[in-house]
C-alpha cells in the first residue's frame, strides 16, 4: 500500500489541507488536493493545490509569485486532513493581498476585518 492510499480521500478524491507558516505557526489558509497535488506538492517541493472551481492543479504562488516553500507535511489521527508547514514567500497568502485568508473575526455577532491589505490584489493579479 502506498502512503498515498493512507489518506482518507473523500467521494471526489479530495482532502482539506490547512497551510500554517513554518516559523509563526500561523494558519494561512484552507485549500483541497487531491493525490496528484499531493503527490506533486513532495515532487516540486512546493504547496501544489486542486482547485476545485477550475478542476485542475493550482501552483501556488504561480501567477502572484507568493509561492509556499514546503517544509512539512503531516496528516491528521482520522487521516482525512492534511497540514503543510511552508514558508510564504512575499508574505501573502490570500488572493485578497493579505498575510492570511483567515482575516476576519467575529466581534459583538459581526465579522470585522483584522488583517490589512499589504497589496492590492489588482497589482498581484493580471486578471483582477
Amino acid at each position: 500500500m502506498s502512503w498515498l492510499d493512507e489518506v482518507a480521500w473523500d467521494e471526489r478524491g479530495l482532502a482539506p489541507v490547512i497551510t500554517q507558516d513554518a516559523d509563526s505557526l500561523q494558519v494561512l489558509t484552507l485549500a483541497w488536493m487531491n493525490r496528484l497535488a499531493l503527490e506533486t506538492s513532495l515532487a516540486e517541493g512546493r504547496a501544489v493545490y486542486w482547485s476545485r472551481s477550475r478542476n485542475k492543479l493550482w501552483r501556488k504562488g504561480e501567477e502572484s509569485g507568493h509561492v509556499q516553500r514546503l517544509r512539512e507535511v503531516r496528516l491528521d489521527c482520522d487521516a482525512d486532513a492534511i497540514l503543510l508547514l511552508v514558508e510564504q514567500v512575499g508574505g501573502i497568502a490570500c488572493h485578497t493581498g493579505r498575510v492570511r485568508c483567515f482575516y476576519r473575526r467575529l466581534e459583538d455577532g459581526a465579522w470585522r476585518e483584522t488583517d490589512p491589505v499589504l497589496r492590492d490584489p489588482k497589482d498581484i493579479y493580471r486578471n483582477q
